[in-house]
């Protein structure tokens, strides 16, 4: 899993590399990719150049633990072993480094060129005292679904969020999702239900950066539920947008119709049937065949296990009864789930925020997953 799981910062896997700030590299004439030879005291390394805006300049940062030859089918001939350069005078660094194009390329297994939705109104960002862009509802030709309690809903705060994928990894225990190893993720084809895009904005050398949880939307409108040739996937009586797996016969149709790319494909076999490795996986939800299209459910059966308790004590769901794995996982509360119907909710007072708004809202998709603009305080030394 954590190999697998993309570093907040490189949105690097299953690998390490030489990152080298973008001055640095340029002045070498080294770009992203190339290889070069690493020289300390005599001991020489070959590693990829990952050149990473905001790494300090005049230095570079290369990561221990990878290189491996013994590790197992999982751990082994992954990355370069940086210990080679390591010395007990000097275990963490040390000046002196020579460096020097090898003529080679290499190419890094990362995703944040996957699902790409550059180029939009992704992250808002405002300083703290401006006003907020007023959201205005787009007409449709759609009549509008009256919904009895519970609908469900989500509200994202980027002002809160770290970027540290805890709710990826969340994710991926609670839902049975395989791993897929390096050639797959090269490929595009990495199954995480929930991806954390990372942006900069700003100066290369000294840029700012902005990261932004993208799960299913659970869109009012949805876009893949209109393509989908045997109504594989379906709103439910709560708003959920959810899959049947056993209809889906495969066609990714709705994964090109979807503007937010949060839909994955099982192209292989990806599930470990090793026995010792079945005990981990949760009993609740279903695990996937290949050739089925699958995403983000909101933890229906998290969902599903309160109405039950509820329905035991013929009452309502309690507002926070239901937490989504990614949402408890969450160190820093960015995400809140809940009934978007209960006015004294969580989840609705997040939503009457002026600072929430959808994303890609022109598209009228009208998705119950929202954020909230980040906040940034220009003037550090006032009060906001």
């Amino acid at each position: 899993w954590l190999q697998e799981l993309p570093k907040p910062v490189t949105k690097l896997t299953w690998e390490n590399a030489a990152h080298i700030g973008p001055r640095t590299a340029s002045g070498l004439h080294i770009a992203h990719g190339d290889m070069v030879e690493l020289r300390y005291r005599d001991r020489t390394l070959q590693a990829p150049a990952l050149v990473l805006p905001g790494h300090a300049e005049d230095c570079v940062t290369i990561h221990l633990g990878y290189g491996r030859s013994h590790a197992g089918r999982v751990g082994s001939g992954l990355g370069f072993n940086a210990g080679t350069l390591q010395t007990s005078d000097a275990p963490w660094g040390g000046g002196g480094l020579e460096l020097r194009k090898t003529g080679k390329r290499h190419t890094f297994s990362t995703t944040q060129e996957h699902q790409r939705m550059e180029g939009r109104d992704l992250i808002r960002v405002q300083n703290a005292g401006e006003e907020s862009p007023v959201e205005r509802d787009e007409e449709s030709l759609y009549p509008p679904v009256k919904y009895e309690r519970p609908a469900w809903g989500m509200s994202i705060d980027l002002s809160t969020c770290i970027g540290c994928s805890a709710c990826t990894i969340a994710c991926q225990a609670e839902n049975n999702i395989p791993v897929v190893g390096r050639e797959q993720v090269l490929r595009g084809r990495e199954m995480h239900w929930i991806r954390v895009d990372r942006y900069f904005e700003g100066d290369p050398e000294s840029p700012r950066l902005l990261h932004q949880p993208v799960p299913c939307m659970h869109c009012e409108n949805a876009p893949c539920e209109l393509v989908c040739p045997v109504a594989a996937t379906v709103h439910d009586h709560a708003g959920l947008n959810l899959m049947i797996y056993n209809r889906c016969i495969g066609t990714r149709y709705c994964s090109n119709n979807c503007p937010y790319k949060v839909r994955r494909f099982n192209f292989l076999s990806y599930v470990d049937n090793a026995p010792q490795l079945r005990l981990q996986r949760n009993p609740e939800v279903t695990v996937r065949m290949r050739g089925v299209m699958e995403k983000c459910t909101y933890c229906v059966q998290r969902i599903n296990a309160a109405r039950i308790e509820a329905d035991k004590g013929s009452r309502a769901i309690r507002d926070g009864e239901v937490t989504p794995a990614c949402a408890q996982a969450c160190p820093a509360d960015a995400i809140v789930f809940g009934d978007i119907l209960d006015p004294v909710s969580r989840v609705v007072s997040e939503k009457k925020s002026p600072r929430n708004y959808a994303l890609l809202a022109e598209l009228n998709t009208r998705p119950r997953t929202t954020y909230l603009a980040k906040m940034r305080n220009p003037n550090p030394e006032m009060p906001v």
